[in-house]
């Protein structure tokens, strides 16, 4: 079976790819590249809105970032933990879709969900590329070529960062598109999401994009060394 997607990103919950990389991803959907994104629970647990307000929201915003394909699993929220029916189906996910590219959310995180999450996706991602485990789809071993980690809610000081400077009302847009999560209204409980979460992503993502000279950019981690394609040492040097 052939390469399906050029990137996959997991989440925890249905919003947290767009708040960690929302600007990444509507940039390389714009250069033609195959990008999915996979949420792992249904966050039944989220004190704001309905599960069926919540996929609906989800399905806007992966319009808005224009991604081929929004895969919901459902997993427990609070639930994500390292079991063998968890990991067996991510495997299935991570063979069916073959991605060149995972992304995972950084497990330093105020919430214990996302930190499980790159947990359960790290185990799945070693398991799917040995051919003799099997998993419940049947297909064939796939292993990914990069796993690199995105960030939520936290403030790291990143391995790399991506310029967003192009995309990044894009990003806005998607975020905007969970009004049940980011907009305070009249039944709804005050929670760190409500009080000015979009515009401190937005403020973080202009902080990175700062450092490296552009407007705005995206963090994050690696667990290895990067392999720059060109020499990095300048002529004047």
């Amino acid at each position: 079976m052939s390469k399906q997607l050029d990137i996959l990103a997991f989440g925890a919950h249905p919003d947290d790819v767009e708040i960690g990389m929302g600007g990444t991803i509507s940039k390389y959907v714009n250069q033609g590249l195959k990008i999915g994104i996979c949420d792992l629970t249904m966050a039944e647990l989220s004190s704001n809105g309905t599960v069926e307000l919540r996929q609906k929201e989800a399905k806007h915003a992966a319009s808005i970032l224009g991604v081929s394909e929004r895969i919901q699993l459902s997993l427990p929220d609070r639930g994500l933990f390292l079991t063998e029916a968890s990991i067996n189906l991510i495997v299935s996910i991570i063979r069916k879709y073959k991605p060149d590219i995972v992304f995972v959310p950084y497990f330093e995180d105020r919430h214990p969900d996302h930190g499980h999450c790159a947990k359960l996706v790290e185990e799945a991602l070693f398991s799917a590329g040995i051919k003799n485990y099997k998993d419940q789809s049947g297909h064939s071993s796939h292993r990914v070529r990069d796993l690199y980690y995105y960030m939520i809610n936290g403030f790291h000081k990143p391995d790399f960062v991506i310029d967003i400077s192009d995309t990044i009302q894009t990003k806005i847009n998607s975020l905007e598109a969970y009004k049940s999560q980011f907009v305070m209204g009249k039944e709804s409980t005050s929670t760190p999401l409500t009080n000015g979460y979009i515009e401190a992503v937005e403020s973080r993502e202009r902080l990175y994009g700062k450092e490296v000279g552009v407007m705005y950019a995206e963090g994050f981690k690696t667990r290895k060394p990067l392999l720059l394609s060109k020499d990095i040492i300048g002529e004047k040097i």
